[in-house]
């Protein structure tokens, strides 16, 4: 199969990814093996390419915002040939750890990650674990659906964290990824948003997509906030 890797990391004008061709993966118990037809890039994947944070084998192909269609179930599971998953960062846990006896698997003690323990999406195919796969709805296309797996998680965990009441003020603080879904969420909710930012576009996003206010990084906000969440 056709992949990326990561060869040496270095800076990216270095080309520290690698494109060439693989084995094809097999998969394992309580595994799928996934045609992958989407792919987003996240920041998380720019930091192991550079290597800020260290690859945990050689060669590991990043990605973690799959979007593809199972190719073979290795037990028929959860998933079948042909269904459409998408695939997160989280890509396994022990399972027996505090955190995961009581249903906090994102603070498990002995974690696996896709696309830095386990090989990610920028490939053909991948082989995913079906418990920590989803099945997505038929309303969003590839495209659509793959930033909901890593910045669509991560905003709507911080958006619930943050308790925001019905009909509140939401500040945001930074307008990546994350933050400008978050902002569509909370509004189509009811809730009034007000961002504050460094960059001059993203201010124009925000409020092209229904925030009351945008300014500034340093700006105050002109109305006390019920909740704030920093991104």
């Amino acid at each position: 199969m056709r992949a990326w890797w990561v060869d040496v990391p270095g800076k990216i004008a270095d080309r520290p990814l690698r494109m060439g061709e693989r084995e094809d993966p097999r998969p394992g118990p309580g595994e799928v093996l996934l045609r992958v037809d989407v792919c987003g890039v996240c920041r998380t994947d720019l930091h192991l390419a550079e290597g800020d944070l260290p690859p945990r084998h050689a060669g590991v192909i990043p990605g973690h915002e799959a979007v593809g269609t199972v190719v073979e179930s290795f037990s028929g599971g959860r998933f079948s040939p042909g269904d459409r998953i998408g695939v997160a960062w989280l890509g396994q846990t022990c399972g027996h750890c505090p955190y995961c006896r009581r249903g906090q698997e994102n603070l498990c003690l002995a974690p696996r990650f896709t696309g830095w323990d386990r090989d990610g999406g920028f490939a053909d195919h991948m082989t995913v674990n079906e418990d920590f796969a989803y099945a997505l709805p038929a309303r969003f296309t590839n495209e659509q659906a793959a930033p909901l797996l890593c910045s669509g998680i991560i905003g709507y965990r911080a958006l619930e964290r943050a308790a925001l009441p019905p009909g509140g003020r939401l500040g945001i603080y930074g307008f990546g990824g994350s933050a400008h879904l978050t902002a569509q969420i909370a509004i189509s909710k009811g809730a009034s948003v007000y961002v504050m930012t460094r960059s001059a576009q993203a201010r124009d996003l925000a409020l092209s997509l229904g925030a009351v206010y945008a300014g500034d990084a340093y700006d105050a906000p002109p109305v006390p906030l019920d909740s704030a969440i920093l991104f």
